[in-house]
């Protein structure tokens, strides 16, 4: 590589906007914007063509037409290595582009970076539902990881994983570069016109709780928790999408027994567009997380970024994100082995909870000071440029 020439890099990934389905394509989208102030970037994805310049999209091979699916994602992987001709790096995210990225660097002999976002060894389930095409997907994943010159886990979490399900990596080469937030986006907003509609009242504290209806997401303990809450707090649930009707009963039931002993326990069902939880999470006394599993925690990054104090589990990819004692609360547990992530008490887990919670009620110049500290450890540590620079220290660390 000249110095006079940039760096350039090529990112192998299915999905690239307009087609995003999930948390990877979101990642590339950020990623890719990011990375052209630093490189020149050449974009490699699946589906219809792509008027962005720099951008290739591949369809699958006509050949192919009705074979397997991971057949067909195999197809789409050889012509994208082909197109990474006169790379620097090649950078593939999921394994339905690892492939490529593992099969380019061969070609080619560039190094190969993989970003892992999920991993094939974890969804077993997807041998009944696939069959061969799994067995397919679970060798693409593990050739090109354990190939790979380096491993961008997007959490610490994540990072035991992949050395778990793939003890041929070599720790080294494996590094933490975390998922990112668009904090110009996710910034204050003082306006009250969506309060109104909601009907919270601005001049009462308030206790946010976004996400959906799962067990996984501890609400259950949440509602128990707020009956130890003071009488003029507010209790905002933006909780929708019941995983089970069992939990969806049982939180109808908690939330029943609430509204017959206190005021302003506002429920959200539906889905709220982004500009009106930014809103919500912005007027918010505390924001409060009381998720039993979370690999990341995005939502605890979301609140931060809108400069709200936060009360959360200490579990998973959590502590990553929310530094306690100083972006908020840290809630400790001690959870069951099985999977299920169930508090071995949870009488305890709800009175450290509500405990937490009131701390922070009572103190708003901590509440001020979380707060800012929130907003600030959201652009110094996960804003996509951060991301972006972080992601080209680990090329160049190759390269030397």
């Amino acid at each position: 590589m000249s110095h006079s020439a940039p760096l350039r890099v090529d990112l192998l990934t299915r999905e690239y906007p307009p087609e995003v389905y999930g948390g990877a394509g979101v990642h590339v989208e950020y990623l890719a914007r990011e990375l052209r102030r630093l490189a020149d970037v050449r974009v490699h994805c699946f589906g219809a063509p792509r008027t962005e310049p720099g951008v290739t999209a591949y369809p699958e091979p006509a050949e192919l037409a009705g074979a397997n699916a991971a057949l067909r994602t195999m197809g789409v992987d050889l012509a994208m290595a082909a197109g990474c001709a006169g790379t620097d790096v090649v950078h593939s995210h999921t394994w339905y582009a690892n492939l490529a990225g593992h099969t380019a660097k061969l070609l080619h002999g560039v190094p190969h970076v993989v970003t892992v976002h999920s991993l094939e060894p974890l969804r077993p389930w997807k041998a009944e539902q696939l069959g061969g095409g799994y067995a397919l997907s679970s060798w693409c994943e593990r050739t090109a990881i354990e190939a790979a010159d380096a491993v961008i886990a997007v959490s610490a979490g994540m990072m035991r994983d992949v050395l778990a399900a793939y003890p041929a990596v070599d720790p080294a080469k494996v590094r933490v570069v975390h998922n990112g937030i668009d904090t110009v986006q996710y910034a204050p907003d003082h306006g009250t016109d969506v309060l109104a509609r909601l009907g919270i009242d601005p001049d009462r504290p308030s206790v946010v709780y976004v996400g959906r209806i799962t067990r996984q997401k501890g609400l259950p303990y949440l509602l128990r928790a707020a009956h130890s809450l003071p009488a003029d707090t507010q209790l905002v649930l933006l909780a929708g999408a019941p995983d089970t009707p069992e939990i969806a009963a049982e939180v109808e039931g908690l939330v029943d027994e609430l509204r017959a002993t206190r005021s302003g326990v506002v429920w959200v069902a539906e889905m709220l567009p982004k500009p009106d939880v930014i809103q919500v999470l912005t007027h918010a006394t505390v924001f409060v997380c009381p998720s039993v599993y979370e690999p990341m925690g995005i939502v605890n990054l979301e609140a931060m970024a809108c400069e709200t104090a936060v009360v959360a589990t200490a579990t998973g990819g959590i502590p990553e994100v929310v530094a306690d004692g100083e972006t908020g609360l840290l809630v400790p547990i001690e959870q069951a082995t099985d999977g299920s992530g169930t508090p071995l008490d949870p009488n305890r887990f709800v009175a450290d909870l509500a405990t937490a919670i009131n701390t922070l009620l009572a103190d708003p110049t901590r509440v001020a000071e979380f707060g800012s500290a929130g907003r600030r450890r959201a652009i110094d540590h996960f804003s996509w440029t951060a991301i972006a620079d972080q992601t080209v220290q680990v090329y160049r660390s190759l390269l030397t």
